[in-house]
């Protein structure tokens, strides 16, 4: 099936009923966010069977890693904000400086109003529903854009969305970037875009039009070290986990791997086994190995394999649009595969001599959505103090967006904001300084012509 791209003259409608319904202040009340939570999270339970056969049918995602990583992960994120609620919307004092006595200070959160969430076909559910549940907690309106790449998840969403709120409150617009250019046009309080580093580019160029604050939850190139002195038999099973979850279709997968030339070799027959006790020996017949997700992306990605020497895997079968996980050897830093995000089950191996060399290489390149580090967890610190990246993780992979208490973002060119938890619910809303003055006093030191300006200088 294809989705029909919604009429312009259709989304300029939805805009401006949105507009109107958040100015109407319905959305202000706790009980209200909290009501609607509570609507959304009955409805993942009811339309979790439709939700998981569209991930099957588009992505060949099991029913257990459809569950795993996209909608317990919004039933968790529901539950975490009903819980706090209250206590994040709850303004908060803070210290007055002796100079302005005695008036009181404290911050109030307030939403920023209207907001537009484009999320990737990757993971298509959590995506979009996650950013969802920080809008809804805050008091935002929001319009979700969800891929056409995934079209039987994005008609799913559309019909449980529109079953389950008020389009003037949530609606669904569906299409292709003609339409993400249409949406771009209208004005809106916030846009949280999750994709490609070049296309967050043009989100961020189409909202400096009208100075609208972006998150932008992107991706690029995160490397994993494995060094010398790594468990290797751990480090290889996490790390092909983390490859072939969603087939290296994750942004934050392990993209290429920085390796200590001393365990290359051992790697290589490690991550071997692991694959077995991951998938079993025929990778293409397990129900959770996922396929790339359109003709382009299988393309690209099975291309990359003559980037380099193949140490294991390398068979591909275009039909279903299955790559098996791949290990590349003998890969220059310049090749294609060394340049873009891969986006698959293929993981590029670059030997090093020393941990130095390793540090170097990641310094020189993009900051990554994720770094990996498997070793000593002194060695792994001091490589986390030496680099930047959204986020990491020592002897794991993935693993620190499963915890909602971290944030979850990018640096540079892997992105900017952050969400999860609390941070979902500050990402759609602004913090407003407020301070109450008495009226009782009114002490005139700040009043010209400044008399005593000798103490009051003193104070400031």
């Amino acid at each position: 099936m294809s989705i029909q791209n919604t009429p312009v003259a259709e989304i300029e409608s939805i805009v401006k009923a949105q507009r109107v319904y958040f100015a109407s202040n319905e959305t202000l009340d706790r009980k209200f966010r909290k009501l609607q939570l509570k609507k959304l999270q009955k409805a993942l339970k009811e339309w979790e069977k439709p939700l998981c056969d569209a991930l099957w049918t588009d992505l060949h995602k099991s029913y257990e890693e459809a569950i795993m990583t996209e909608l317990s992960i919004v039933s968790g994120e529901i539950k975490n904000h009903l819980s706090h609620l209250r206590g994040w919307m709850r303004s908060r004092c803070v210290c007055t400086p002796l100079k302005m006595m005695p008036s009181r200070s404290r911050v109030v959160s307030e939403p920023l109003g209207n907001a537009l969430i484009i999320s990737p076909w990757n993971y298509p559910v959590q995506l979009l529903l996650n950013p969802l549940v920080g809008a809804i907690s805050s008091g935002c309106t929001a319009i979700l854009k969800p891929s056409p790449y995934v079209p039987n998840v994005s008609r799913v969403i559309e019909e449980m969305i529109k079953a389950t709120f008020d389009q003037r409150y949530i609606a669904v617009v569906q299409g292709n970037r003609d339409v993400n250019a249409a949406l771009l046009e209208q004005r809106f309080d916030i846009i949280f875009f999750t994709g490609s580093p070049s296309l967050g580019r043009k989100v961020m160029a189409a909202a400096a039009k009208n100075l609208t604050p972006v998150v932008l939850e992107l991706g690029g190139k995160s490397p994993c070290i494995v060094d010398k002195d790594a468990d290797i038999e751990i480090a290889a099973r996490r790390i092909a986990w983390g490859k072939t979850l969603n087939a290296g279709q994750t942004c934050i997968a392990p993209d290429y791997l920085l390796i200590h030339r001393s365990r290359e070799n051992e790697f290589v027959e490690a991550f071997r086994k692991a694959l077995v006790r991951l998938h079993g020996t025929d990778i293409k017949a397990s129900k959770h190995y996922v396929r790339l997700v359109n003709d382009k992306a299988f393309e690209r990605v099975s291309g990359y394999i003559k980037n380099g020497n193949v140490a294991l895997g390398g068979w591909y079968d275009a039909k279903e649009r299955y790559i098996e996980p791949t290990l590349l050897k003998d890969v220059s830093p310049d090749s294609p595969v060394m340049q873009e995000e891969i986006f698959g089950p293929v993981l590029p191996m670059l030997p090093f001599d020393d941990r130095n060399e390793a540090i170097e290489f990641i310094r020189k390149r993009e900051k990554p959505l994720a770094l990996y580090y498997f070793g000593k967890v002194k060695h792994g610190k001091e490589v986390i103090r030496l680099t930047s990246a959204g986020g990491s993780c020592i002897n794991d992979t993935i693993m620190h967006i499963a915890n909602e208490n971290l944030p979850f973002g990018g640096v540079g060119n892997s992105g900017m904001g952050h969400y999860h938890g609390r941070l979902s619910f500050d990402a759609f809303s602004h913090k407003r300084a407020v301070v109450t003055t008495p009226t009782l006093l009114d002490l005139p030191f700040r009043y010209m012509p400044y008399k005593m300006f000798d103490l009051v200088k003193k104070l400031l």
